[in-house]
């Protein structure tokens, strides 16, 4: 029975053997690895993948990095690809085929459509000297020493070297296509990220009928009842023109309490209220709200109508709980 001990010690070996895989893919970085780069990059159609078994699960992670970060790709199973499926690729397109020995029947027999078509070969294969390497156009080696398996024949450090050499060509690719954040948020528009870039101030900000006003004369009894109703923990203190002229939280209203007691509620907003408050622009992204927010403690800011309030008028009002009902944390 394996104890705690020796089983660490085979989880270890598993992460080194894998990544002792992964460095010695570095001196294949060479022309042919360019040569790939640039196939797919002047490539007027799409990135097609294909992989068998365990290939095949990593082909399908490549092609999703490769869309994802500005090389429209999608994935084709070679058995179905026979049936029907090659009906999804083009002369223009380039292909990738992933096969650690380089002999995997159901992508070999692909191999008379590819040529009889034109389609450029990219093979990413464990045998330089192989069938399907011979057939490519461009074959890049990502041969491992040995499995992380002690039976030496379960996909594992060969399929991890296939994920980073694929990793290897996406990212080059995504540098050599000027690929940016904003560009990954707009493909990702329901992730974290997505959110975070893409969604602004304006988009979550509460506005007009929507945000909480009292006079400077406002006793606050009937402050507090406005900021309860608005349950926004603020007012706005505006004059007869609604111009803001200061603002009123329920901090300050604990901080009153305490320096007067129950003779604060026959007081005057103007008492207590904040001349100052921290503002951020409509056009800004809610990200930065959230970020101002968290550092200086508070849970809303102002949005101005104009750069800053130096027309005094009030467009809105984001608050830190409309931005993390949007997921962006």
């Amino acid at each position: 029975m394996l104890s705690d001990a020796q089983a660490i010690d085979t989880a270890i070996e598993v992460l080194q053997t894998e990544a002792d895989s992964i460095l010695a893919l570095r001196s294949r970085i060479d022309g042919k690895f360019m040569a790939a780069v640039q196939i797919i990059y002047e490539s007027k159609g799409k990135t097609v993948v294909i992989g068998m078994g365990k290939s095949g699960l990593i082909g399908k992670k490549i092609a999703a990095t490769l869309a994802s970060t500005g090389t429209p790709a999608f994935f084709v199973h070679p058995a179905e690809a026979g049936h029907g499926d090659l009906g999804m690729i083009t002369a223009d397109d380039a292909i990738i085929t992933i096969s650690n020995s380089g002999e995997t029947n159901e992508i070999i027999q692909l191999i008379p459509f590819f040529k009889r078509f034109g389609v450029t070969l990219i093979s990413l294969v464990g045998n330089i000297n192989s069938t399907l390497a011979r057939a490519s156009t461009v074959a890049i080696d990502i041969s491992v020493e040995k499995e992380a398996c002690p039976l030496g024949i379960v996909p594992t450090s060969s399929t991890t070297a296939a994920a980073a050499m694929g990793d290897a060509l996406a990212v080059v690719l995504l540098k050599k296509r000027g690929f940016k954040q904003d560009d990954f948020a707009c493909l990702h528009p329901d992730g974290s990220l997505g959110r975070r870039l893409l969604i602004k101030v304006q988009d979550v900000m509460l506005k007009e009928d929507n945000l909480p006003y009292v006079g400077a004369d406002t006793k606050l009894m009937d402050a507090v009842i406005e900021i309860s109703s608005k349950r926004l923990g603020l007012a706005l203190v505006v004059d007869s023109e609604k111009r803001m002229i200061g603002i009123v939280t329920d901090g300050d209203l604990r901080r009153g309490l305490q320096k007067w007691g129950k003779e604060l509620y026959s007081k005057e907003v103007s008492s207590i209220m904040s001349v100052n408050p921290r503002t951020i622009s409509e056009d800004e992204l809610a990200a930065k709200a959230l970020s101002i927010m968290e550092k200086h403690s508070i849970t809303s800011l102002v949005v101005p109508d104009t750069d800053g309030l130096a027309d005094g008028k009030v467009k809105g009002i984001i608050h830190i709980h409309d931005i993390l009902k949007k997921g962006i944390v």
